[in-house]
């Protein structure tokens, strides 16, 4: 066996989900840090392989870097139009093409062609029909909107 033979992960799309955001709330900025801010998630729909909705109340907490590379931090919840539940804790990065750099570090959305966004969620289930969630690997990519964030999720298989 050598190299060659290890199998080639491919993914699976299995859900989409749209979340309405509010306005950031700016907890501070620095030369040093960049900007801290927490977006509060309202609502959302979930269509695919699971349906239901975004729960309100959960956040995601942002750090924009001064060239505009972020880090995010979001937290979450689900409910399945079966009434089962899913917590998300999604991780990942954005960053933005350098010509619109100062408008994402002030603050601002930016068209999407000019951002890569991917995070790697994690779920807790709490129905052991959901397990799988939980025992695979998942990772997604995102679009921010003025008022609202688009997201799919893959499954590695």
């Amino acid at each position: 066996m050598d190299i060659k033979s290890i199998p080639h992960p491919a993914l699976e799309e299995c859900f989409q989900l749209e979340a309405v955001v509010d306005t950031p709330v700016v907890a501070g900025q620095s030369n040093i840090h960049g900007r801290r801010q927490l977006i509060i998630v309202k609502e959302g729909t979930l269509t695919g392989k699971l349906t239901g909705c975004v729960l309100p109340g959960g956040v995601d907490s942002q750090i924009i870097r001064p060239d505009g590379f972020t880090e995010l931090s979001a937290r979450y919840a689900l409910e399945l139009e079966d009434g089962k539940t899913v917590y998300v804790e999604n991780n990942g990065i954005r960053r933005v093409d350098p010509v619109a750099a100062p408008e994402v570090a002030a603050g601002k959305i930016v068209d999407p062609k000019y951002v890569y966004f991917a995070a790697v969620p994690k779920f807790e289930v709490y129905d052991d029909s959901l397990r799988w969630l939980e025992q695979s690997l998942f990772v997604c990519y995102g679009t921010r909107l003025p008022d609202r964030v688009l997201i799919r999720f893959y499954r590695v298989l």
